[in-house]
C-alpha cells in the first residue's frame, strides 16, 4: 500500500468569478496565464489585485486562473490578522459566513461580503492515487514530514477526483513551521 506522498506550499492568492473580474478589470477581461500550477487545469495569472481590509492593505495578490463561480481569497493567519480579520479555516469554496474585504483593481473596486477563508490542508488525489492509499473523497487523514522540525498535520482532508494529480497542500506558514519546501515527501497515516 503506498503510503508517500508530495507537498506544496500555497501563498496567498485570489479567485475571481467574471464578474467580479469584469468590474476589476474591465468588461469580458480575460486572465493572462503566466505559468501553470500543479493541478491540471490551473495556473497562476500575471493579473493582482490589492486587498483592503479593515487595519491594512495587502497590495499585489496574485490571481489564479480559471475563473470561478464565486470569488475567494485565500490568506493566511498572518495575513488574516494583518488585514483586521478573524481568520477562518475553511475548506476551499466554502465562503458562507467567512469575513469580506474590498479588492481593488485597474478598472475598479469590490466590496465582497465574504470570502476570506486560511484554506484547510488537503490532498489531492486522482482515483488511481485514492485506491492505492486506500482512502475516499472526503476522508480525513494525518500526514507525517521528517526532518529537524518534523511534525504530524492532522485533519487533512482528501480530496478525490479524476482531474488531480498527487499532491498536499498547507499554507507557507504552515510549511514554513515544519521546514518544508514544494516537492517534499510527507507519509499519510489513517
Amino acid at each position: 500500500m503506498k503510503t508517500e506522498l508530495p507537498i506544496a506550499l500555497s501563498n496567498r492568492h485570489i479567485h475571481l468569478s467574471q464578474e467580479d473580474l469584469d468590474i476589476l478589470f474591465g468588461q469580458g477581461y480575460e486572465l493572462t496565464k503566466m505559468k501553470d500550477l500543479s493541478q491540471p487545469g490551473q495556473y497562476a495569472c500575471d493579473e493582482k489585485v490589492d486587498v483592503i481590509g479593515p487595519k491594512n492593505t495587502i497590495k499585489g495578490v496574485r490571481i489564479l486562473g480559471p475563473v470561478r463561480s464565486k470569488s475567494q481569497f485565500e490568506l493566511s493567519v498572518s495575513d488574516a490578522f494583518a488585514l483586521g480579520v478573524k481568520p477562518i479555516v475553511r475548506n476551499s469554496g466554502d465562503i458562507v459566513g467567512t469575513p469580506g474585504a474590498k479588492l481593488v483593481g485597474p478598472k475598479g473596486e469590490i466590496d465582497l461580503s465574504e470570502g476570506l477563508i486560511v484554506a484547510a490542508r488537503h490532498i489531492h488525489m486522482h482515483t488511481s492515487d485514492a485506491e492505492e492509499f486506500g482512502v475516499e473523497d472526503k476522508d480525513v487523514v494525518n500526514i507525517k514530514v521528517k526532518g529537524e522540525r518534523g511534525l504530524i498535520f492532522n485533519n487533512v482532508l482528501v480530496r478525490v477526483s479524476k482531474d488531480y494529480q498527487l499532491e498536499m497542500h498547507v499554507d507557507v506558514e504552515e510549511g514554513n513551521a515544519a521546514g518544508l519546501r514544494n516537492g517534499d515527501l510527507g507519509e499519510l497515516i489513517k
